[in-house]
């Protein structure tokens, strides 16, 4: 398996790949079953983590003050089908829109199952040896997705997400958080990710420069020759061969997003701002709106496997404007 990019310092070869199946499991326990109750567990997690978030949202609404009413999310279940119509999962995609301090937000949450098409398992496997996926492409899959689009073109943009991947010849974790300004601010861009260094160090002390230095990477946009913007924390393919501490570092990257980022918003939420300032958010919009239309994993996988289109599509502002 052939390894490239900072984020290859460390990962673990195949072998302990795929640990999580055979290590931890009995010849007469089935691997799915074994995976049950981490399945629920992960599941239920991400829901929780949704709720906390969005009653975060919904008090800084709140607390803005301002002609507009204090927005609230809107709620609605996804679907999703198999090709046969059978069901395959789904989950709860929150939205606010035209608040005080949101112009547009997105918290969702899905669980989702089935079989892989050819060209999902391709995708994946480009990345690492899933050969055995061709037999049995059989999936499980749970997370959480966020991203925020803020009234005041001072308050950054943010995005994150974390979520669980199982196959019946592997699992993993994978996530992370990053900040997106319009209008940067050299001491926000610090606080954020002194935060995400906090965190991180709880459990490893390379994971933060490692995992940095992947969202350097991952959200660079090569047709701009640029960052999205000032980054923050990306891992995927998460399998250190004990799944109690990955689901752990999982769970601390998703608790880290609230006091990362909501004291940026407390305190650029009431600057005064220009109409210069609002055309440099809208630039700025546009290519998020590229990146993430060209070269999110998320988007492609969530599209590929017949997910709920508007869901998948939630990270997309509003507003936006190309020069």
């Amino acid at each position: 398996m052939a390894l490239r990019g900072p984020h290859a310092k460390g990962r673990v070869a195949r072998a302990d790949y795929l640990c999580y199946n055979l290590t931890e499991n009995r010849k007469d326990r089935p691997v799915k079953d074994s995976y049950d109750d981490r399945k629920t567990r992960a599941s239920a997690w991400f829901r929780s983590l949704r709720d906390d978030i969005v009653a975060a949202f919904e008090t800084l609404e709140q607390t803005q003050g301002g002609p507009l009413p204090a927005g609230r999310f809107e709620v609605s279940e996804t679907k999703r089908h198999s090709d046969d119509g059978s069901d395959a999962g789904g989950g709860l995609m929150s939205v606010m829109r035209g608040g005080r301090v949101f112009e547009k937000v997105g918290v969702n949450v899905s669980t989702v199952y089935g079989q892989l098409g050819p060209r999902a398992v391709g995708a994946m496997a480009a990345r690492k040896d899933l050969s055995g996926l061709k037999d049995d492409p059989t999936f499980w899959a749970a997370g959480i997705s966020l991203v925020a689009h803020m009234q005041n073109p001072h308050a950054p943009a943010v995005h994150m997400n974390t979520r669980m991947f199982w196959t019946p010849i592997a699992g993993w974790f994978g996530g992370g958080t990053d900040l997106n300004p319009a209008i940067e601010y050299a001491e926000d861009t610090a606080e954020f990710h002194a935060v995400l260094r906090a965190h991180c160090d709880r459990h490893a002390p390379d994971y933060y420069p490692r995992f940095k230095a992947w969202a350097d990477e991952y959200f660079h946009v090569p047709h701009r020759n640029r960052a999205r913007g000032v980054g923050g924390i990306f891992y995927d393919d998460l399998h250190t061969g004990d799944w109690e501490a990955d689901f752990a570092f999982t769970q601390d990257v998703g608790r880290a997003f609230l006091p990362a980022f909501v004291p940026l918003v407390e305190k650029r939420r009431h600057t005064a701002w220009t109409e210069a300032d609002r055309e440099a958010q809208l630039i700025h919009r546009g290519l998020y709106a590229e990146y993430n239309l060209v070269y999110d994993r998320g988007t492609k996988f969530g599209l590929e496997t017949g997910h709920d289109a508007n869901a998948v599509l939630m990270s997309l502002p509003p507003i936006a404007k190309w020069t």
